[in-house]
């Protein structure tokens, strides 16, 4: 892949994972399915962040965004990805 635009990084420590983010990654890749996005942004996982009890926890260009429930996840990432391309 060339370099992506965006990097989403999402913790998969086990706090934050069985607090949404295995729900989060099936998510941010059907999200980027749907937008055509996936070629652009990349998605990593990564180990504990450090940040366990303001989780789950995810990572958009370095930017550490805290408390991601699966069901604002979404918007975020409208918010985050789609704004500059309309």
């Amino acid at each position: 892949m060339d370099t992506p635009d965006t990097v989403i990084t999402l913790c998969m420590g086990s706090s934050c994972f069985s607090h949404g983010n295995s729900l989060n990654v099936e998510i941010v890749e059907r999200f980027l399915r749907e937008h055509d996005l996936s070629a652009r942004v990349e998605v990593i996982g990564c180990l504990c962040d450090g940040h366990c009890k303001d989780g789950p926890n995810i990572r958009i260009n370095g930017e550490l965004i805290r408390g991601v429930e699966p069901g604002m996840m979404p918007d975020l990432l409208s918010h985050k990805l789609l704004k500059g391309l309309a």
